[in-house]
C-alpha cells in the first residue's frame, strides 16, 4: 500500500528525511490564521486510498493539535485509508497523576484527545513514568521507539573513554542500557525536586572515574535544572568537563544559554528541531512503519 508523508509546518525538513528513508510521497499542509483568530487548513498531496501520515513533533501542542485534527478530518473525507500520527515527541506524558486537589490529569485528556482523530500514533521514548506503557491510556494501536541504541552508538563513536550518567533514579535503567551497549560504566545521580524550577541532586563518589568523561544523558530536556545542577556537581568532583546527550531537546525559555556554558558539548536527536541535533531518527521511524508492527495491548 503506498503512503503519503504530511507535515505540519515546522516539520518538513523531518519529514522529508522520513520520506526518502521510507520511499513514500511528499505533501504538504498549508496553514494560516484568518483576522478573527480562527484556522486555514489546506493539503497539498493526494491521500485518496493511501496510507497518510501526519508528521509533527508536539513541542507547542496547544496550538498543533488543533491544526492536526484539521488536517486528519481532511485527509478522511478526501479518501485515505488511514490516518496516523508521527509524533517524535509526544506532549503531555509528564503529567500522569493529580498532584494537587482539583488538577486535570492532562495526560489522560490528551491521550483521548488523540485517540479519537488518529488511527495509530508513532512516538520516541514518551515519557513513561507512571504508566507502563502507552496503551494504558491511549485506546488506538501505539507504535513506541526507543533512542537509547542510537545515542549509545553516538558516544562510542564520538566521545573517548565517557562514563554514562542518569540525572536521577528514573534514568538508572535509561543509563544501563546505553553503557551496556558500548561496554562502559555508568552511574546514576540522586534528585530530590523542590517544584517546577529548583531541584537538589546527590552526587556518588565518582573519584575512581576521574579520567574518564561524564555523559549525562536523559530523555528530554526541558527546564534543564536538573542537567545544570547535576553538571556542576560532577565539577566539585574534579570531574572532566561533561557532554550531555538528549533525546528530546525542548530547553525552555533560558535553558539552553544557561547549560552550553556547562558541558563541553551537547547533543540531541533531531526529534525536536535544534541546533544540537546530531542524532537522526529518520531511519528508526521508517523501519518501524515498515514493519508495521505496534507495540502489544494491555
Amino acid at each position: 500500500m503506498q503512503r503519503l508523508t504530511l507535515a505540519l509546518p515546522g516539520n518538513e525538513h523531518f519529514a522529508g528525511r522520513l520520506a526518502q528513508a521510507y520511499g513514500s510521497d511528499v505533501g504538504r499542509i498549508e496553514t494560516r490564521r484568518f483576522p478573527d483568530g480562527e484556522s486555514y487548513v489546506r493539503l497539498h498531496g493526494e491521500p485518496a486510498g493511501q496510507m497518510v501520515d501526519l508528521i509533527c513533533t508536539l513541542t507547542h501542542p496547544d496550538p498543533q493539535f488543533l491544526l492536526l485534527a484539521f488536517a486528519a478530518d481532511a485527509v478522511r473525507e478526501l479518501g485515505a485509508r488511514e490516518v496516523n500520527l508521527v509524533a517524535p515527541y509526544l506532549a503531555y506524558m509528564r503529567h500522569d497523576k493529580r498532584f494537587h486537589d482539583g488538577e486535570s490529569v492532562t495526560s489522560r485528556t490528551f491521550a483521548r484527545l488523540v485517540s479519537s482523530t488518529f488511527d495509530k500514533l508513532l512516538t520516541v521514548d514518551p515519557h513513561l513514568h507512571r504508566y507502563p506503557t502507552l496503551s494504558a491510556v491511549y485506546t488506538i494501536p501505539t507504535i513506541t521507539l526507543h533512542a537509547a541504541p542510537l545515542l549509545a552508538d553516538w558516544i562510542a563513536n564520538h566521545v573517548e573513554e565517557p562514563l554514562i550518567v542518569g540525572p536521577d533514579e528514573e534514568s538508572e535503567q535509561w543509563a544501563g542500557a546505553i553503557a551496556s551497549r558500548i561496554g562502559v560504566p555508568h552511574a546514576v545521580l540522586r534528585k530530590t525536586r523542590h517544584g517546577d524550577r529548583s531541584v537538589d541532586i546527590d552526587v556518588p563518589d565518582l573519584s575512581i572515574w576521574r579520567g574518564r568523561t561524564p555523559v549525562l544523558v536523559d530523555d528530554i530536556a526541558s527546564s534543564g535544572r536538573t542537567l545544570a545542577v547535576a553538571a556542576r556537581k560532577l565539577a566539585e568532583q574534579g570531574m572532566r568537563k561533561p557532554e550531555c546527550v538528549v533525546v528530546h531537546a525542548l530547553f525552555a525559555e533560558d535553558a539552553w544559554a544557561q547549560l552550553t556554558p556547562l558541558f563541553a558539548r551537547i547533543t540531541s536527536t533531531d526529534a525536536v528541531p535544534h541546533p544540537s541535533n546530531r542524532i537522526g531518527l529518520a531511519s528508526l521511524i521508517a523501519d518501524a512503519l515498515s514493519s508495521g508492527k505496534t507495540d502489544p495491548r494491555g
